[in-house]
């Protein structure tokens, strides 16, 4: 018997239209291939990931001789995830992969990040530095690929500087090519599995100035750096510190020192910066899934607690179970309903990305478009998700005896790493919305209006219908308004808050086309978004001189 909430993930699939596009190109995929992995995905998160997540918030990391010694049961984890191949379903079958399209991957990850988000947080990078390896450097691919999708060796992502966070552009540590050979010297801090005791090997993808200082972002180059030369030597790479953080215990974040570390450029010189996001693409689409298995993990603690738990009920009977008032079962259904339309999103936003890679240009302006928003709500209903869970535990979720309030200091960062919420709005306003040309918002609103179209409950389309309207005359109203905008970043957070507001709509409507529990859970959440939709439209239009001065 399938479980209730994957019943609703199969559901999903089936009803989106990119996976039918999908398994209408591949003989190989089916409806039935989608539940046997899944399956087996559940049983592996709850089996070996699951038992790891409280001991590793408990023992954290240690950094011992000069390498990270991760807490128990990582290694033999992460070397079972990748004999088993959890670690590549995505990457073609010539690195090592299984040539599983992403939908799948955006499927089945949930299940892993809700088990153990810190412990897949190593997968996360090196799944990613394998496609971008092979996107910009298919050779370097041909040895690193099938390496990273075995978790022989692993990958992390060093951007970030102590001067040079967001500010990309002030990157400061150096590349320079001394007898034919690229060595890197300098400082990168907030790198998450920076250094560990799983792998044999970890490549560094690091972004490096090769051009002159003041140049910004078009003089920085991107490298793979690897911690130990192909004999086994040290390359110069030194951990010199791990932070201590508010959760995330069992992720190394690593501040890590460069001292003429051989390296290997990757593509060309000088266009770092586009293609390392080829690995930010992917990793913006991982956050989404984290958020999402936080959210369900969550979701399931509270639900069952609250069947459990008796309190309340006629004085001269016995307690019944706190689901039977009225506001606990409110604020069930806020939770789960904010999940079930961001698990939407996530397959809707899979499916485009695997459509975009075969080649189909208008799901990729689609896919551009939704990922911001993906991202940054992916992040902002884990949080508010484990919170409430916290909420409905009462004073048992405050207490580490639950496991909902690690549930609450692991998500807070997914609202940061890969983009903060402020760069996410950014994003979407200035590139998605309002750059010269934007094809956006018209294939969203192509697309919506399509999927509306066939949507069963038509007073359910009307009011989706309304809120794309409003969005379509916020975006005309802010183009138009674009020169005068002062600053235009001023309008961004209300923009991005918009249109989560309609897409939210979008998919709370293809949930009330699946009936049953998923059509109360999109109705529950399309009954809130119109007021969402008057707040975003306020914070569009939000005075400068309201906010203060510098």
């Amino acid at each position: 018997m399938t479980a209730p909430g994957m019943e609703m993930t199969l559901a999903l699939l089936a009803a989106t239209p990119g996976w039918q596009a999908l398994t209408a190109a591949r003989p190989d995929l089916d409806d039935d291939l989608a539940a046997a992995i899944l399956g087996e995905a559940e049983k592996f998160a709850q089996g070996a990931l699951a038992p790891l997540n409280a001991v590793s918030d408990r023992q954290g990391c240690r950094l011992e001789g000069g390498r990270v010694a991760t807490p128990e049961g990582f290694a033999e984890a992460y070397a079972r995830m990748g004999r088993d191949g959890w670690l590549a379903m995505d990457l073609p079958e010539a690195l090592g992969g299984q040539g599983l399209p992403t939908t799948l991957h955006a499927a089945a990850s949930p299940h892993f990040e809700g088990a153990a988000m810190a412990f897949m947080m190593a997968g996360g990078s090196s799944r990613a530095a394998a496609h971008m390896l092979a996107r910009v450097a298919p050779d370097v691919a041909a040895e690193w690929g099938p390496k990273l999708a075995s978790g022989d060796w692993a990958a992390s992502i060093c951007i970030s500087e102590p001067d040079a966070g967001s500010d990309v552009g002030r990157i400061r540590t150096r590349a320079e090519k001394v007898d034919g050979i690229w060595r890197i010297t300098g400082n990168k801090v907030w790198i998450s599995f920076g250094d560990h005791d799983m792998s044999r090997r970890i490549g560094h993808c690091l972004l490096a100035r090769t051009g002159r200082p003041g140049e910004g972002t078009r003089g920085l180059s991107l490298f793979l750096v690897p911690d130990r030369l192909d004999d086994g030597a040290g390359n110069g790479v030194t951990v010199t510190r791990i932070e201590e953080k508010m959760g995330l215990h069992g992720s190394p974040t690593c501040a890590l020192s460069f001292d003429e570390s051989q390296a290997t450029l990757l593509g060309e010189a000088g266009r770092g910066i586009r293609q390392i996001f080829a690995m930010i693409e992917l990793m913006r689409l991982q956050t989404a899934c984290q958020g999402l298995g936080v959210a369900q993990a969550a979701c399931r603690q509270a639900r069952g607690y609250a069947h459990e738990r008796r309190q309340g009920g006629q004085p001269d009977r016995p307690p019944v179970p706190i689901l039977a008032h009225a506001d606990v079962r409110r604020q069930l259904a806020v939770m789960e309903s904010r999940t079930a339309v961001l698990e939407a999103l996530v397959t809707e936003l899979a499916s485009l990305l695997d459509l975009a890679r075969d080649g189909d240009a208008e799901a990729g302006t689609l896919a551009a478009m939704l990922l911001p928003l993906a991202k940054n709500f992916g992040a902002e209903t884990a949080f508010e998700t484990a919170n409430g869970a916290v909420q409905v535990l009462g004073g048992a979720g405050y207490t580490r005896d639950w496991p909902a309030e690690q549930m609450v200091r692991d998500a807070r960062v997914i609202a940061i790493y890969e983009g903060t919420t402020g760069i996410q709005a950014q994003d979407f306003l200035l590139r998605r919305v309002l750059a010269d040309g934007a094809g956006a918002p018209a294939p969203l609103s192509a697309r919506m209006r399509a999927d509306l179209d066939a949507c069963p409950d038509r007073a359910a389309a009307e009011t989706a219908d309304d809120l794309l309207s409003r969005f379509e005359a916020l975006v005309r109203a802010l183009r138009e308004r674009a020169p005068d905008l002062s600053p235009p970043e001023l309008a961004a957070d209300g923009m991005l808050r918009a249109g989560w507001a309609v897409v939210g709509a979008w998919m709370a409507c293809r949930l009330i086309g699946l009936d049953g529990e998923a059509a109360r859970l999109g109705r529950f959440r399309l009954h809130g978004l119109p007021a969402e939709m008057a707040a975003a439209e306020a914070a569009c239009h939000l005075p400068d001189a309201l906010i203060g001065g510098v």
